[in-house]
């Protein structure tokens, strides 16, 4: 497996030099290198794609989280090419490249559920980029560049319409300030023709003005009232005909918008089309990208197909200027879509773009070097991938998972792997995943013992053995009713029974289906236990089936670490501990100044890890004191993950670009800077490896002489 990592990385980092240097800031020693390198799994959220106009091949394609990627050969393959402002939050549906200066770039950005943004000039070919100060912090929604007079642009804000004459180095509010109408801009469109001639699809009807915006008219006959216009876009040959798209359909202008219609032919359930293209080859074919699917037509609007499943959501459409059977479409989730016949097929074109969020991992317990990440938020592109190449190759395996997010994951050593999903757990078998969420009924209760009766010679009672101490153990019997229900009201009168009558007993519940949420997966020797949204259970048959750990009632279970001596189990709030594989717990105290649990681990020498907002704390004693470690300078903890072969403690911070290591029993303190805010780092060889916020897994370049974590 070394040998394949080592041949895959030398590939990938051809033309890299790696190197070491020390640091002797408060003792600490940094391994300052190129940042770690993305891997994969390709695909994800692609917004925006835009075309060189000077190279047909040179393309851009925009991001949900900042980054901008370019591809040199037509959209094959994808390269990182910035990350706008260094955010991992700004949406970028708009690009424009200069077409008498290709090394300019301009893209307008927005952020989800916040008014922020702004609008980013790049004059290098998009390697760096400053924004523009009479647009920043600016809501962008929409941009276009006039065909006549490539100096003129105009952007779509929430505010209202912007323009620029100077090819956006200095820009001008042209619609009415404080306008209770001309507001909230999804699409802009310019007239070849005339640069005057402008066009604003707000979120409540089209807006025109033929003067450069001193006045506006509302052109919004033949529309439904409060349509939102996500798109517009008008003929080259003829500027009257005009297509405009909204959330009630699509509609098609022969007048330059004094009149419009609305288009048949797409389903009333398509109702968002994002985005309208049209191939500049052949000025009748029109691409509508929608939440359901893409749709194409071949006579102007008559007649529509659909060319995808409905599954897919479509951002952006770009036609090859000189191939029209050459498409591209940029998609949610399933990151670049490519057709070489001109929509008849499509199939992913994501090499070397990642916009995954992976929140979990594993490698196979039983050493084949076989990885396993789960990832959220993406549905049926989603799910589980695996790798058997340290990360280099990466293949989807989420048959029989459903679309469900992967929390998390775990390796047993019979070969079994489990997934936690957002309901329930799932066991992979023959590369399928099969539902293994039986939750079975809780154990029978003991058998009443009998009163003490009369002996007949003395009348005295019998005698009767002392119940044994509870040794101050927490014990949570009612952990039974939180998963089962209440028992039945069996209250009675009292009542002497007929005698001899035999007494019926309550059959047990059946076995259920666990539809929660599982948080966390911790296999330890035979038995696997899950933190999940209604508390721990636990598995003693591969995880096939469940119960529940009936001694601790802890909802919203969402952390675990153990060892065959101990488990920690942990809520945001609180935190519990067994030292007898959850037969009983012990409450244990959180550390004075910790407000929220980010993390926990244990660790070979019996200590207790815990972290979060305020930083890292371990404890020596089972939880009765804490401590900190002078030189583990790091906040806002996401994972602590105990490495058994090299004896450390792994810790990383979303908040952070230092990945930190403390070695056992030395309790040293080490870092690395990756150049990524990660979830999480894990060993693989000699190497570490990631999982970035937004951009799938990072790995750490080959180190020379390297003694991380030695």
């Amino acid at each position: 497996m070394m040998e394949l990592w080592v041949r895959g990385m030398r590939y990938r980092l051809f033309g890299w030099a790696c190197f070491l240097f020390l640091v002797s800031t408060l003792g600490l020693r940094a391994l300052a290198v190129v940042p770690w390198f993305p891997l994969g799994p390709y695909g994800g959220d692609a917004r925006a794609i835009a075309q060189d106009p000077s190279d047909a091949h040179h393309l851009f394609l925009g991001t949900a989280n900042g980054w901008i990627y370019e591809s040199r050969n037509g959209g094959h393959d994808w390269a990182r090419l910035a990350q706008i402002a260094h955010r991992n939050d700004l949406v970028i549906d708009h690009m424009l490249i200069d077409p008498e200066n290709p090394k300019r770039l301009i893209v307008g950005t927005w952020v989800v559920d916040r008014p922020e943004g702004g609008l980013y000039v790049s004059i290098d070919g998009g390697k760096t980029w400053y924004d523009q100060a009479q647009m920043r912090g600016q809501s962008i929604r929409s941009l276009a560049r006039a065909s006549q007079d490539p100096r003129y642009l105009v952007a779509g804000t929430l505010k209202g319409v912007f323009r620029s004459s100077d090819n956006g180095d200095h820009w001008a509010l042209i619609s009415p300030p404080g306008s209770t109408e001309i507001h909230e801009v999804e699409s802009v469109a310019i007239d070849p023709t005339d640069p005057d001639v402008i066009y604003a699809g707000t979120w409540h009807l089209p807006w025109k003005t033929t003067d450069g915006g001193k006045n506006w008219e509302n052109i919004k006959n033949g529309i439904i009232d409060d349509s939102d216009v996500f798109s517009i876009i008008i003929d080259p040959q003829h500027p009257k005909t005009v297509y405009a798209s909204a959330c009630s359909g699509i509609y098609k202008s022969y007048d330059a918008g004094v009149q419009f219609r609305k288009i048949n032919g797409i389903p009333s359930s398509a109702r968002r089309t994002r985005k309208l293209t049209q191939d500049p080859r052949f000025l009748g074919t029109v691409y509508a990208g929608t939440t359901e699917g893409l749709y194409r037509t071949l006579d102007g609007g008559m007649q529509w197909v659909r060319l995808t499943g409905g599954d897919v959501i479509v951002n952006d459409v770009w036609v090859d200027p000189t191939n029209s059977q050459h498409l591209l479409l940029a998609t949610d989730r399933g990151g670049v879509l490519v057709s070489f016949d001109g929509g008849a097929i499509f199939e992913s074109s994501n090499t070397g773009f990642s916009a995954r969020q992976v929140v979990s991992y594993v490698m196979d317990a039983k050493g084949s070097g076989r990885m396993y990440v789960g990832v959220v938020n993406d549905k049926t592109t989603g799910g589980v991938f695996t790798s058997s190449d340290g990360g280099i190759h990466w293949a989807q395996q989420s048959t029989g998972l459903g679309g469900r997010d992967v929390f998390s994951l775990a390796s047993l050593p019979s070969g079994t792997v489990l997934a936690g999903t957002g309901h329930g757990v799932f066991r992979l078998a023959e590369d399928e995943w099969k539902d293994s969420s039986v939750l079975l009924p809780p154990p029978a209760p003991e058998a009443a013992k009998p009163e003490p009766h009369k002996a007949p010679a003395t009348g005295k009672p019998a005698t009767k053995k002392a119940a044994p101490a509870t040794r101050g153990k927490v014990v949570h019997k009612a952990n039974v009713a939180f998963y089962y229900g209440a028992p039945a009201n069996t209250k009675t009168r009292k009542k002497t029974p007929p005698a001899r009558k035999p007494v019926r007993s309550t059959p047990p519940p059946a076995p259920t289906r666990m539809d929660e949420v599982i948080y966390a997966l911790e296999p330890i020797g035979s038995t696997v236990f899950a933190g999940t949204t209604r508390g721990i259970v636990r598995s003693e048959d591969d995880g096939a089936s469940w119960s529940p750990v009936v001694t601790l009632a802890m909802p919203d279970a969402r952390f675990l670490a153990g060892n065959p001596k101990m488990l920690l189990a942990a809520t945001l709030k609180r935190m519990a501990l067994s030292v007898d594989m959850g037969k009983t717990w012990d409450t244990v105290a959180l550390p004075a100044d910790l407000t929220q649990i980010g993390a926990v681990a244990v660790d070979e020498l019996g200590n207790l890890w815990v972290g979060g907002r305020e930083g890292v704390y371990y404890s020596t004693d089972l939880g009765e004191n804490w401590k900190t470690l002078k030189n583990l300078f790091i906040t806002q903890v996401d994972n602590i993950h105990f490495d058994a072969l090299q004896h450390r403690i792994l810790v990383t911070s979303s908040a952070s670009p230092f990945a930190f290591s403390v070695t056992l029993p030395e309790y040293k303190v080490n870092y690395v800077e990756t150049g990524w805010n990660l979830r999480f780092v894990r060993p693989v060889g000699d190497h570490l490896i990631g999982a970035s916020l937004f951009d799938g897994m990072v790995v750490q370049p080959r180190m020379v002489n390297s003694k991380f974590g030695k």
